[in-house]
């Protein structure tokens, strides 16, 4: 019953004119960067976080939420109608969704994408709401050393969860630490990787480095590689609504993808992508006639957009309860959570139950809103496609410089975009992926600030972390993690699904 009762405050924040218009604009802006290919949601999160510096804190929030969430839903749009995924986590349903698009069938791949995705976001907005709560109570257990140990084990899942390389990936987690040490020693007041430069004595400012390295170096990639031609495929309204058997092969296919991408969304590390590429997977090896994949199976649609909006949902959780991004997308949610003054983590809940309950009211709203407002928009969001990219690259070019230049007026902070841009690029063509470089630099100097703290709590004993039982727990799991990766089996495993996706 308490739970009704903080959704019923959840709702009464949210059901503001305010915080509904900024829910509209957000799931409206993340249909459209779902469906315009070679933006996705981490740089445009990016671009638009100094918009946000002036809002109210919820509003805020849910703007974001709503550009995450609906830009999974528009991924399926165009993955569907033109075999193009505006989104990465949308790159499984072009397989199926556009085959039943070329069976005449594109109306009800939408419809069906559409429903799962709101069942799925609704179960993963009764997941968080249920198991929010018992979370936070846990975590208002931890000390230092818990806390450390824990982004200890948040780093090692995401290294193992990345894609690619392991060498590679704990390189990016190790330079994402070592950026996160730059600027003032708050112990000591003496400056650390500075070179001199006045500019890095605060340390490196999160805008211009995932602004540099996702922002820019997206749309350096998209004129590297230019899309290829579209296929568009016709929709009427009429064939929009999926038969009864299509029904009937879809609603278990959700239900899966539904409890799969609500776990894989707490891990960290896993997210929208993971959780589709696994639900496809899983639909493909249950089918009892596995070689319709491929020539338009309902459930290759049914259960990976179902699994990536239950997961872009459930990966607020680590988040809003412990203060852990789960993904590079949270990290973007945490900067923009510590930019209006509020430390994500379990203090949130008590300090501000509006902000907690009311993001996760903002959840559901937003979801039927998806529904509601973009069946019908359909058939603009496609015309939307024949938007030149020599205009919208520069544009987007043109939002980053102002975005970084709005909330600083120092030069120096569009230097660092450049070189992190030059960097991210660097990456790209090494085969790198940046994203656990960007948890690493967010986790950094939380690290290092509960580590100090421990050692200081224990005048200078290590064996604090093996002493209390909840940080030697999550020491031993990560002990766990990182003997998986040395499995042949484990690596071999982790290489053939990479290599699937």
């Amino acid at each position: 019953m308490e739970v009704f009762e903080h959704l019923a405050t959840g709702f009464m924040a949210a059901g503001s004119l305010q915080n509904l218009m900024f829910c509209l604009i957000g799931v409206v802006l993340g249909t459209l960067i779902g469906v315009l290919p070679g933006i996705g949601p981490i740089p445009a999160l990016a671009i638009l976080l100094p918009i946000t510096f002036g809002l109210d804190p919820l509003s805020s929030l849910i703007m974001l939420a709503g550009i995450y969430y609906g830009a999974q839903y528009g991924g399926s749009t165009t993955s569907i109608l033109v075999n193009m995924p505006g989104e990465a986590s949308s790159v499984v349903t072009c397989i199926e969704g556009h085959q039943m698009a070329r069976k005449g069938r594109a109306g009800a791949a939408l419809a069906i994408a559409a429903l799962g995705s709101f069942f799925a976001g609704t179960i993963g907005t009764v997941f968080i709401a249920a198991f929010g709560p018992p979370l936070a109570s846990i975590a208002q257990q931890f000390n230092s050393p818990d806390y450390f140990a824990l982004m200890l084990l948040g780093l090692t899942m995401a290294i193992v969860l990345a894609h690619g390389s392991v060498l590679k990936a704990v390189a990016m987690v190790l330079i994402g630490l070592l950026l996160g040490l730059v600027g003032t020693d708050i112990n000591t007041g003496l400056t650390r990787y500075t070179f001199g430069l006045s500019g890095l004595w605060e340390g490196i400012d999160f805008l211009p480095l995932v602004l540099g390295l996702f922002g820019i170096v997206e749309i350096i990639r998209n004129l590297e590689n230019p899309p290829p031609p579209r296929e568009a495929i016709s929709t009427r309204m009429r064939d929009m609504w999926p038969t009864k058997k299509e029904f009937k092969e879809a609603y278990p296919a959700a239900l899966r993808g539904t409890g799969l991408g609500s776990l894989l969304g707490i891990l960290p590390g896993g997210g929208a992508v993971l959780a589709s590429f696994a639900s496809y997977t899983l639909e493909k090896k249950i089918s009892k006639n596995p070689r319709k994949f491929g020539t338009g199976a309902v459930e290759g649609v049914a259960g990976p957009e179902a699994a990536n909006n239950a997961a872009a949902q459930t990966s607020f959780i680590p988040l809003l309860t412990l203060g852990i991004p789960s993904n590079p997308i949270m990290a973007i949610m945490m900067g923009a959570m510590i930019i209006q003054g509020i430390q994500p983590g379990a203090a949130v809940m008590t300090t501000r139950p509006d902000l907690f309950w009311g993001m996760v009211a903002s959840m559901w709203i937003g979801n039927l809103m998806l529904v509601v407002i973009n069946l019908p928009m359909i058939g603009i969001w496609v015309k939307l496609l024949s938007v030149p990219y020599r205009l919208l690259y520069p544009a987007i070019l043109l939002f980053c410089a102002i975005g970084v230049y709005s909330t600083s007026t120092e030069p120096f902070m569009m230097v660092l975009m450049i070189v992190f841009t030059v960097f991210g690029y660097i990456l790209y063509k090494l085969g790198c992926e940046p994203a656990p470089m960007v948890l690493g630099f967010i986790l950094g100097p939380l690290m290092e600030e509960n580590l100090r703290r421990s050692l200081v709590i224990s005048r200078g004993d290590p064996t604090i972390f093996i002493d209390r039982p909840i940080s030697a727990t999550l020491l031993v799991a990560t002990v766990l993690m990182l003997c998986l990766i040395i499995v042949p089996q484990f690596r071999k495993t982790r290489e053939e699904a990479f290599q699937e996706e």
